[in-house]
């Protein structure tokens, strides 16, 4: 039971940190940032948000680094605007798997023009 509860909350606050990240967020090194999924354990006590940042090496490091440097105020906003007991810790992670998605779908279409020429 409290293991539905947690991917609740955790769907909830996947939506609420990226209109955060969207809309509130003023700090200029975060670039293009996409929320992929939130990890939260069972006891709704730690969050792991994972994000996808569009750019270079250095984009992407200054983003992540201006999101941990928003860590606070990230918290402060999910414990407003979703009722728990106690607010969870967060803490950002870089999450690949959308550029690797990219790479493996190239890949398959330079295949495909290959075979059919």
């Amino acid at each position: 039971m409290t293991y539905m509860r947690a991917q609740r909350v955790a769907e909830q606050m996947k939506k609420v940190v990226a209109g955060i990240i969207e809309k509130e967020l003023k700090d200029p090194r975060i670039g293009f940032v996409t929320v992929t999924s939130v990890e939260l354990s069972n006891d709704l006590r730690y969050a792991k948000i994972y994000v996808s940042i569009y750019g270079d090496e250095k984009q992407k490091k200054d983003s992540l680094e201006g999101l941990r440097k928003a860590t606070g105020f990230v918290r402060k906003e999910i414990g407003k605007r979703i009722k728990l007991r106690y607010t969870p810790e967060i803490e950002f992670k870089f999450d690949s798997s959308i550029e690797h998605g990219a790479k493996i779908a190239k890949l398959l279409s330079e295949v495909k023009e290959d075979s059919s020429t």
